[in-house]
């Protein structure tokens, strides 16, 4: 397979109709249905959530998006803010070929560069740890919502806290919750 020349660039103005069609198609068939995901960054785009907002190009065409918005945990002294890693899409006739973790990573590069304490994820156990994410509960850490399989809620530490005793619980953007 040939290698592709990707380029990653950060979501313009006239890019949401390519973006929206791209997650369509990556999520066709899915749990979440092919809607759902695209309804989520339209959303978070309107409340002026999407945080980072990237995009992968081949070719100048755009086969790949990535959406980081704010998250929370309230921790005993402070509330520690974050980014939600949600949700990721590559074209399929583009997947498999590395573009989903060159956007990974260079938002979650981004994010370190930033204020930002922590990222958080809801995905695949196998995929993730290799960009550095951890699963949340290894630091008492649960998620919002109900019936989450604990290896699935991932966690990455920019400025993790000295200790986190008690149980806290990290929290989507409420546009997650709205549309659920």
């Amino acid at each position: 397979m040939n290698e592709l020349h990707v380029k990653i660039r950060g979501e313009k103005p006239g890019d949401e109709s390519v973006i929206r069609e791209l997650t369509e198609r990556a999520f066709e068939g899915s749990e979440f249905g092919y809607n759902g995901e695209a309804r989520l960054i339209d959303e978070l785009r309107s409340q002026n959530a999407a945080t980072i907002s990237l995009v992968a190009e081949v070719s100048d065409q755009i086969v790949g998006h990535i959406l980081f918005s704010p998250a929370t945990i309230d921790l005993e002294d402070h509330c520690s803010k974050g980014l939600g890693l949600a949700p990721v899409s590559v074209l399929p006739e583009f997947q498999r070929r590395g573009i989903g973790a060159k956007l990974v990573e260079a938002g979650l590069e981004i994010a370190a560069s930033s204020d930002c304490e922590f990222v958080i994820v809801l995905g695949h156990p196998e995929y993730y740890p290799k960009f550095g994410f951890a699963t949340a509960s290894d630091s008492n850490v649960g998620c919002e919502f109900e019936g989450v399989p604990d290896e699935a809620f991932m966690i990455r530490w920019f400025k993790q806290p000295a200790s986190v005793d008690d149980q806290v619980v990290a929290k989507y953007h409420s546009v997650f919750s709205s549309l659920g």
